[in-house]
């Protein structure tokens, strides 16, 4: 059965006030009255969206904090046609984590769900997907334009810039240092800078 435009809009309302809950008070301190009042939603209205409880809601949180991930970096994401749109897009990923500081409501999710279930598993991977693609598009631009050699390995690049990514947002969640990830970020634009000269 098909949810309604005014359904879709409570489901979000509860998903958003736990995310904002969650982003405060940390997983094991939200309980799902905690977020039925900061939602102005009732007991009946949570359990309809959510009948399997508090692990199917955190599941639609993680979603949630999944899509702030890439819609933080927009629209540069989304536009990188020129190496200026790839710089402001580096400092809007940098911009994003030292925000967010070493709490990424993501990453405690995903935890709490157990990385290895199927559900947390597909959030990961989901987002992973989307961000190479939007990153791969953007090779692709430069390439079209002459301003990225076309031996440059499309997808392996992409690849190897969204790990890079990660690995520095790993150590600046264990450290609070944001070196690592500008470094990446840094490294891998002038890797695709340098395939033309």
């Amino acid at each position: 059965m098909a949810i309604t435009t005014k359904g879709l809009a409570t489901r979000h309302r509860i998903v958003a006030g736990a995310a904002a809950e969650i982003r405060e008070h940390g997983v094991a301190e939200t309980t799902l009255d905690d977020v039925r009042r900061r939602s102005g939603t009732s007991k009946s209205q949570l359990f309809h969206y959510f009948p399997d409880g508090k692990e199917q809601l955190l599941l639609a949180v993680a979603q949630h904090e999944a899509e702030r991930v890439l819609s933080d970096q927009q629209p540069y994401l989304g536009s990188l046609k020129s190496w200026r749109a790839w710089r402001s897009w580096r400092d809007a990923v940098v911009e994003r984590y030292r925000s967010q500081g070493q709490q990424c409501p993501l990453n405690v999710l995903v935890s709490q769900l157990g990385r290895n279930t199927p559900g947390a598993q597909a959030v990961t991977s989901e987002l992973l997907a989307r961000w190479q693609a939007e990153l791969a598009s953007g090779i692709l631009n430069m390439q079209r334009q002459g301003k990225v050699a076309a031996t440059v390995d499309v997808e392996q690049t992409s690849a190897a810039m969204l790990a890079g990514i990660q690995g520095g947002v790993l150590v600046m969640l264990s450290t609070g240092r944001l070196t690592h990830l500008e470094a990446a970020l840094d490294v891998g634009i002038a890797h695709l800078r340098a395939s033309v000269r």
